[in-house]
């Protein structure tokens, strides 16, 4: 049992990660945030004597390090632009306390790599980028080369139609903080293309969903895929457009803004974005995430398609992080890992299909 610390335990994605947690793990879970009333609303409504509710300023390190005494890991679900990530890293690892994020966020990646040694050094486990993209692309392309004895080609796509009542959170500012820093390149013939230039291609998510043209985009743990297989001769991520306007009007519109005015944009931009993803996309509404995969299996071709899928992308974001913290114990390793090279694949989707997500083997 351990005794886990969600830094924005009461958020929209927070909320979703303590309800998983209590029903899959004996873990004790704290709720923290800077309002006190709010963590104990949540706590209060849930009525599980494994819940705590306490007030954390994540910004103050004396703050957070009085809430990391006797907690086991700090699991951070607050998005990069409403904390300093740098200040909740350095004193999770001043308190000797294991630490995992579901952030995407150059700046912080950055950070981590550069105290992956004192990380290591301290006997600590820090697990970043965990969540649905990133987090799911390289766990389904492990878990595609474990079906195989040579992997030669193993490619990923991700479909994301979040239309209906889903509310706007600071995910979604987070979101765009991601496309300051967008870049697109994807393993080719053995070799990275340049980081802005794009590839196009179509997958086929299924009969309901269809075919969809797909837009490169890279993620950190993409990148060590082809030292990790060296029969690997392509590799890559491919997210498929929303809808019509919004991919081919909204979208561009967003990425101007945000050169322009990189730090007042975000949520007026991000705002317009959920707003075209919410108004115009059609159903059926679904994330999901595929892998189409080639190798050599008892000295034959062979071909492994498969996709995880789930009606809501913010669950989609949960359920995985929840079935990677199901298996820690067993695999945590000192160092600094990506949740998608850490995680037993195999077992891992095993687990999110208990927790609602569906996986399909094609």
């Amino acid at each position: 049992m351990k005794r886990i610390l969600i830094v924005g335990g009461y958020g929209y994605i927070g909320k979703l990660l303590a309800k998983h947690l209590l029903a899959q793990t004996n873990d004790e879970i704290i709720i923290s945030g800077r309002s006190l009333e709010k963590a104990q609303e949540f706590t209060a409504k849930l009525g599980d004597p494994r819940l705590k509710a306490i007030r954390v300023d994540a910004a103050d390190p004396t703050s957070l390090r009085l809430a990391l005494q006797g907690v086991d890991l700090c699991l951070v679900a607050a998005p990069v632009t409403s904390l300093n990530p740098e200040r909740v890293i350095r004193t999770c690892i001043e308190a000797n306390v294991d630490y995992l994020d579901i952030q995407y966020s150059t700046a912080k990646i950055n950070l981590l790599n550069s105290l992956a040694a004192e990380i290591k050094q301290k006997d600590l486990c820090f697990v970043t980028e965990a969540g649905y993209h990133p987090g799911l692309p390289a766990a389904l392309i492990r878990y595609a080369a474990s079906k195989m004895d040579c992997v030669e080609s193993a490619v990923t796509a991700g479909y994301l139609n979040m239309g209906g009542n889903l509310p706007y959170t600071e995910a979604v500012d987070e979101l765009m903080e991601g496309f300051k820093d967008y870049q697109a390149q994807v393993f080719k013939n053995g070799v990275w293309t340049r980081p802005k230039s794009w590839d196009m291609r179509k997958f086929d998510f299924g009969s309901e969903l269809g075919k969809r043209t797909c837009y490169s985009m890279f993620f950190e743990e993409l990148c060590d895929l082809p030292q990790m297989y060296p029969s690997l001769k392509e590799t890559g991520f491919y997210i498929s457009g929303s809808n019509f306007i919004t991919d081919l009007l909204i979208t561009p519109i967003v990425m101007a803004g945000l050169k322009i005015a990189p730090k007042r944009s975000i949520r007026p931009l991000g705002k317009l974005m959920w707003w075209g993803m919410m108004n115009l996309s059609k159903p059926p509404y679904r994330v999901a995430l595929k892998v189409e995969a080639k190798g050599v299996l008892d000295g034959r071709q062979v071909q492994v398609n498969a996709r995880c899928e789930h009606d809501d992308g913010y669950e989609l974001t949960a359920i995985p992080v929840v079935a990677f913290l199901k298996q820690y114990e067993k695999i945590r390793r000192p160092g600094l890992h990506l949740m998608g090279h850490l995680a037993e694949p195999g077992q891992l989707f095993k687990d999110m299909q208990c927790m609602g997500a569906r996986f399909i083997e094609e």
